[in-house]
């Protein structure tokens, strides 16, 4: 079901990366914050890794996960995500 091993990055204002902490994906990974069934293949492993199945869409994914981080201040209005399938 895991297929897909993603790489989950904050990058700050001055352009340094940082691993998003597993307490913050594991928040986004629970279904009751979109009731989006699609986001129901992906597991939290560790900072910065999130394993996914082959049905989640990579760019809803980034754009989902970016507004609820922003929404729950883990990302600041000037930072980005960044999401990278290893």
């Amino acid at each position: 079901m895991f297929l897909r091993t993603l790489k989950i990055e904050r990058i700050d204002t001055q352009g340094a990366v940082h691993a998003c902490p597993i307490a913050q994906l594991d928040n986004f990974a629970m279904r009751n914050f979109t009731n989006d069934a699609i986001f129901d293949d992906t597991l939290p492993v560790g900072d910065g890794l999130l394993e996914a199945g082959s049905r989640v869409p990579l760019d809803q994914l980034s754009e989902k996960m970016e507004d609820w981080f922003r929404r729950k201040s883990y990302l600041a209005a000037a930072e980005t995500l960044r999401i990278t399938e290893l």
